[in-house]
């Protein structure tokens, strides 16, 4: 029996130790291949070459990209003040337009009383508030 168990715990302890080989290695090799991404290994100078116009294509994409995006946002910011502006525009035709037709009423107002032979006046100035003290 003796022999049996002894057996046992020898195999048990040989699977342990290859466990733990295993999981070592598992850890070495992701922190191997980590530092050599890290400091750039893992890349070679082949892989470039073949890649290059590959990656040629891919950097001129980014930054076309990047331009579009930046030709949109000051066009943007560009139909905002045009927004802006027209706004402000409109209003100053509306207030021009209300001038307009307050002169065209003042005037035929002053027609209608010449030709009925009233003598009334314009005044310039609004009437004054008489108060009693």
């Amino acid at each position: 029996m003796r022999s049996a168990s002894g057996i046992n715990r020898k195999s048990k302890n040989n699977r342990m130790a290859k466990e733990k080989k295993q999981n070592k290695n598992k850890k070495e090799r992701s922190t191997g291949w980590m530092s050599e991404l890290r400091y750039g290994r893992s890349v070679s100078l082949e892989f470039f070459k073949t890649h290059a116009w590959l990656m040629l294509i891919f950097v001129v994409a980014v930054i076309s990209l990047m331009g579009l995006r930046y030709k949109t946002k000051t066009k943007m910011s560009e139909i905002k003040q045009l927004n802006k502006e027209l706004q402000r525009v409109e209003s100053e035709k509306l207030q021009e337009k209300a001038r307009y037709m307050s002169l065209i009423r003042e005037t035929e107002m002053r027609k209608m009383v010449a030709e009925k032979g009233l003598d009334l006046q314009y005044q310039d100035q609004p009437p004054y508030e008489l108060t009693d003290e």
